[in-house]
């Protein structure tokens, strides 16, 4: 894959081919992301789709090459949702142990004291996570899905709500070890933040350093608040066209040949609970075949590899491929 078949390219044709976004002043979630908007300047289509993927309950994948705001744009929504915060730096010499904890041995008790590992914060940003071995990688497996680690026999609970937000290099930098599938379909999303254009980057140059501005901002809302969200997303009504919206999808994945192989239930799964939080961020209590196209293009591309005469890569023209392909209703 070159890097300009990432999801910045994707997101960019996305918003080309569908018009003018519509406007979320009227949904409560306007104020977190006008103020994100202010700090990430001509990202608010990547913001939102972050923001909504927090919602979700599901982690985020940011790819893109060094110094575009991906690490910038995590600690931002960190502060403006009041969760607490913790950053893993991941390294080729990094141990599992670095990331869950360790056992320390008290000698005044006599007997063995875990040390939690930075893993037990709400939103734990893994930095660079494809500069780590496998071995390093795998240790998230069982914390994104479970929402718990298991060490020295022990299962302990992370706390909630929970969010990975990973960053990663484009594949073909140096020291890069490629994410395998089972653990890029943890990630609901997958985006790109891009190069700003040169009007907001001049406003960038000239202005505030971004670091400053997040330290000076407060939390617009909760844990507890996000948490009352997310158990409303449930009751954003899919009518049965949205379902089969979905399900025709998911089967045209699974019936192409283009595809190594289609989307998974849990992917279907997470396609239409994207959809919802969407939906609630645009203030409505139903899903429109909008929401579906709007998320699509960060839920599904990381998911699918298409088979060439080089074998499987994946490509930036998955999501309009599948969405020309299949009717709205």
């Amino acid at each position: 894959m070159t890097f300009a078949e990432n999801p910045a390219t994707e997101l960019a044709r996305f918003k080309l081919t569908t018009g003018k976004l519509r406007s979320s002043r009227t949904s409560p979630f306007a104020a977190l992301i006008e103020t994100a908007g202010s700090v990430i300047l001509g990202k608010t289509y990547e913001i939102k789709l972050a923001f909504v993927c927090l919602l979700a309950g599901g982690h985020l994948l940011i790819e893109d090459l060094p110094g575009v705001g991906k690490t910038t744009l995590a600690h931002l929504l960190a502060r403006l949702l009041g969760l607490q915060y913790a950053r893993i730096q991941f390294t080729s010499d990094m141990l599992p142990a670095d990331v869950l904890g360790v056992s320390v041995y008290d000698r005044a008790a006599e007997q063995f004291r875990f040390h939690p590992g930075p893993v037990f914060a709400q939103l734990v940003l893994a930095d660079e996570i494809n500069r780590a071995t496998p071995k390093a990688q795998s240790a998230l497996l069982e914390a994104m899905e479970e929402r718990q680690v298991t060490a020295d026999g022990e299962t302990r609970a992370l706390p909630q709500p929970f969010f990975v937000i990973a960053t990663q290099n484009p594949a073909h930098q140096i020291g890069t070890f490629p994410l395998p599938e089972s653990q890029l379909d943890r990630f609901l999303m997958r985006i790109a933040l891009g190069y700003p254009d040169q009007a907001q980057e001049r406003i960038l140059l000239a202005g505030e350093d971004r670091r400053a501005m997040v330290a000076g901002l407060q939390p617009l809302i909760d844990a507890a608040t996000l948490m009352q969200f997310q158990t409303r997303l449930d009751g954003i009504h899919a009518a049965p066209p949205i379902i089969d919206y979905c399900l025709h999808i998911l089967q045209y994945t699974r019936s192409s040949n283009r595809f190594r192989h289609g989307l998974s239930p849990r992917a279907g799964l997470g396609l239409l609970r994207a959809a919802r939080a969407w939906a609630m961020v645009e203030g409505r209590d139903y899903v429109a075949p909008d929401d579906i196209q709007q998320v699509l293009p960060a839920v599904v591309p990381h998911r699918l590899a298409q088979e060439t005469e080089q074998g499987a890569r994946t490509d930036s023209t998955v999501a309009a491929q599948i969405l020309d392909a299949i009717p709205i209703p």
